[in-house]
């Protein structure tokens, strides 16, 4: 069965419409997971987050989203590198290439802010190390 990006939304909306990251004081002690933020916004462009052990059927879906996202983001780049080759390319090709470049940079930062606030605090604290 594929579910696709708008139904995942609805259901997100559904479930977490004004769900907010757990914080101190709120049930966090509750969740010793850390919220993963998801690859898709809630209604008013709200982040979404899922609490959790990452093996559930949300997870399984945000997983595929991350890996399709990327996939779009590798296949955008090789197109800029072909467009940029090129001496005829358009200033409106130049920028519908701009656009989907910023459009596909945006998913993978939130991609990388999910991931990285799911790393064991161990992980995050290299860089304190190396200093």
């Amino acid at each position: 069965m594929v579910i696709s990006p708008l139904e995942v939304d609805d259901v997100n909306h559904a479930i977490a419409k004004n769900f907010e990251p757990p914080s101190e004081g709120d049930g966090a002690a509750e969740h010793p997971e850390p919220a993963r933020l998801l690859p898709w916004s809630g209604s008013g462009d709200k982040p979404c987050y899922l609490v959790g052990d990452g093996t559930g059927y949300v997870s399984r879906i945000a997983d595929d989203i991350e890996r399709t996202q990327l996939d779009m983001a590798d296949g955008l780049l090789g197109h800029a590198e072909d467009m940029l080759a090129c001496e005829r390319v358009t200033v409106p090709e130049l920028r519908f290439l701009a656009r989907g470049l910023t459009d596909v940079l945006w998913d993978v930062r939130r991609i990388a802010e999910s991931r990285g606030a799911r790393l064991p605090a161990t992980a995050q604290g290299l860089d304190a190390c190396e200093e």
